[in-house]
């Protein structure tokens, strides 16, 4: 017989029964029922009752079994007595009964419980990783993220992608984040760059020819933490296709994430027709650009029946042309409580209120808006928004471009509080047509919106003609549940329309030379048009899983500080390797 295991304790059936088996792995629960002992041994492939009673040779050492002891088992599978079988376990018709067992590892007093899955102190459980991983929901977490990562090769290369792998040191790139720097010894003074994303590789991988890339992408980011954003590093799945227009990759990569999602979504319903929406379309209807379409509130523009009205406030606002009053429906919100319950919230998000009406029995309006623009327009309003009596309506103003995020805080508050979303689905969508820059207020200039290297829709001649603001690009995102799990565009790959482009945001022609001087080469050189998206792998596994936090499905994450509490990272240098590196610390004074 093998030295530690004959059979996983996730293999004995009742075809097993008479056979004398060998078991090994970790004490999950010990219990005594009459002087009987109970030993649930686990191992990664599952949990085997283990029963010793007074006349099993190995009762006496049983006794001493602790939670999470190493031990091997030796004994005869037999069936368990009628009325104690578990279906819950695949083993659950057997037992094993003890004849012979050896402590291979004892394990001391537990910093944190594995059996059961209690909540307990993060910083603890990140500390102790190796025994959080035991726990039966985040070991299965991390089985599940693998096998997604098996999914998206498996369908990446069915579309005819190949899989190739690009450095880890590189240079820095304006990805919308803080580079995680590395010293060079070599080069006194210099320093590599981890790579936010393999962006500048995967064009230059096209450049070379390559057709159909993919890689699941380690990314280096030194960001603020947050829970749908691992400090540090993140994976994803990365793409790049040549001679494509954003239909083709749409076409390649619908049915990829669609199949990966329909893998795991243990019967819930997935999306099939993904909708497309513009940009402009999802703030104004749903006050984000990555919208939860599994809450059905739809936003509207209701400013004709505020402006010349009763309702002062906004009659004065509607004066500007740019501004606005959006209405946001709530089915079933129309009592006085959940209204000032609602207006209390936005005050706590820091807006004066939030303004509403709501429609009491024979459909008549009331509250404060209503009092004040009167029945005809309160009316108009409610069949506007499709709304009946015991419904609300609530009301934001100004300018859009100031609010629209507000709006969809607070679309997404009335969705939970009205249990207006669906929970039990994963709901699928493009958002395309973003705008290709933006105004940045702090430093006062006009700054690339999303991904620099994109192609403006209209090309040079947009780049030449137009008010940077309204010009589009072909760049897109996929938007999951609320969530941005993906986003890509059509490459700017002409020379003078990449240059021009920068230039917009404040880049010189040297500045670009000098920063992307690899990729710039290589467009002088016969570079077809494309084009490619990434989607962030930990995010698709984390609505997978259920979970809201990154931390759920990943194998040793960081806290909330960017501290790796179980290696002890970061730490300090010592001497000898700043000396190395040529690097003398110049720390904040303390306090």
């Amino acid at each position: 017989m093998h030295r530690y295991r004959s059979h996983t304790c996730g293999a004995l059936r009742e075809g097993d029964i008479d056979q004398t088996v060998r078991l090994s792995g970790w004490v999950h629960r010990v219990r005594d029922h009459g002087g009987v002992l109970f030993v649930d041994l686990r191992d990664h492939y599952g949990i085997t009752q283990c029963v010793a009673d007074p006349d099993s040779p190995a009762f006496a050492e049983v006794e001493k079994f602790r939670s999470e002891w190493v031990v091997r088992i030796d004994g005869k599978v037999r069936r368990r007595p009628a009325g104690t079988d578990n279906p819950e376990l695949p083993t659950g018709m057997v037992e094993v009964y003890i004849k012979e067992i050896e402590v291979l590892g004892p394990a001391a007093e537990l910093p944190l419980p594995v059996f059961g899955e209690q909540e307990y102190p993060e910083d603890i459980r990140l500390k102790y990783r190796f025994l959080d991983l035991r726990r039966e929901k985040l070991h299965q977490n991390i089985m599940t993220r693998g096998a997604v990562v098996d999914s998206m090769r498996k369908r990446m290369k069915e579309q005819g992608f190949f899989e190739f792998q690009t450095p880890i040191l590189t240079a820095s790139s304006p990805e919308g984040a803080r580079d995680f720097l590395v010293p060079s010894r070599i080069h006194p003074g210099k320093f590599y760059a981890l790579p936010q994303a393999p962006q500048q590789y995967k064009q230059l991988l096209m450049m070379s020819g390559f057709d159909r890339y993919f890689q699941i992408a380690p990314c280096f980011r030194d960001e603020d933490p947050r829970a749908d954003r691992l400090p540090g590093e993140f994976y994803q799945l990365d793409v790049e296709m040549s001679f494509v227009t954003q239909d083709d990759v749409f076409a390649a990569m619908e049915p990829v994430i669609t199949g990966v999602f329909e893998d795991f979504a243990k019967g819930k319903p997935v999306t099939k027709n993904w909708p497309r929406i513009p940009f402009a379309e999802a703030v104004r209807k749903y006050g984000s650009d990555k919208p939860d379409l599994r809450n059905k509130i739809v936003m509207q523009e209701v400013s004709e029946h505020f402006r010349g009205s009763g309702f002062k406030v906004f009659a004065r606002m509607l004066e500007d042309p740019k501004n606005q009053v959006w209405a946001i429906p709530g089915t079933g919100g129309g009592s006085r409580a959940f209204c000032d319950r609602m207006n209390s919230w936005a005050q706590g998000e820091g807006q004066p209120g939030l303004g509403y009406i709501m429609w009491r029995e024979g459909g008549e309006g009331a509250g404060p808006l209503a009092n004040n623009i009167g029945a005809e327009r309160t009316a108009a309003i409610r069949d506007q928004l499709g709304l009946k009596e015991g419904d609300a309506a609530f009301f934001v103003a100004g300018d859009p471009e100031k609010f629209w995020k507000f709006a969809g805080l607070a679309r997404t508050k009335l969705g939970e509080e009205l249990n207006l979303i669906d929970k039990d689905r994963f709901e699928l969508a493009w958002i395309v047509d973003f705008p290709m820059y933006e105004y940045d207020e702090e430093n006062k200039k006009v700054d690339f919106s999303h991904n620099p290297f994109s192609m403006p829709q209209g090309g040079l001649d947009a780049l030449t003609s137009q008010d940077p603001l309204t010009i589009k690009a072909f760049q897109y995102d996929i938007a999951c549940n609320g969530y941005e799990i993906a986003s890509g565009g059509i490459r700017n790959h002409k020379p003078e329309a990449m240059v021009k482009a920068f230039e917009i945001a404040g880049y010189g022609e040297q500045e670009v030379i000098d920063r992307f001087g690899g990729m710039y080469r290589a467009f002088q050189y016969g570079a077809p048009p494309h084009g490619g998206m990434a989607a962030g792998l930990d995010r698709i596994v984390m609505l997978l899983c259920g979970t809201n936090n990154l931390r759920e499905i990943s194998l040793f994450p960081m806290n909330q500080q960017a501290m790796d509490l179980l290696m002890g990272a970061p730490s300090e240098a010592t001497p000898k390797q700043l000396k190395e590196l040529h690097i003398r610390t110049n720390l904040p004074a303390k306090g």
